[in-house]
């Protein structure tokens, strides 16, 4: 059974920080690419950020140079490093696990920007 578990959301004023992160199991994790998804009230889930399983990532331009995807392959955990957080980075955060069209989503964690 597949679990993607994600922790570290909250509440933080505009400015500050948050670390998400991300707990697979029952996948061989680095055989993964692993990502975070943000959905907003009454928007679509959009990509934020994903990293392959050789390590190369890439960013939604709206949060490159803010945000740090890494993953510990170790400890089947990708982190996800939010900085200079804005109102709108407020949404639900999921993990996502994907590897050759197998998806795998975790149940999301709400990060609330204030301004």
């Amino acid at each position: 059974q597949v679990q993607l578990v994600e922790s570290g959301g909250g509440l933080v004023q505009a400015g500050g920080s948050l670390r998400l992160s991300c707990a697979a199991s029952g996948i061989i994790f680095s055989m993964y690419t692993m990502g975070w998804y943000r959905q907003a009230p009454g928007k679509q889930r959009e990509l934020v950020a994903r990293i392959t399983t050789s390590g190369i990532t890439n960013y939604a331009d709206s949060v490159k140079g803010r945000f740090t995807l890494s993953r510990v392959n170790a400890e089947n955990t990708v982190y996800l490093q939010m900085t200079s957080l804005k109102p709108e980075d407020t949404a639900v955060y999921y993990c996502n696990a994907e590897r050759y069209g197998s998806t795998y989503w975790g149940q999301g964690t709400q990060v609330t920007v204030s301004s």
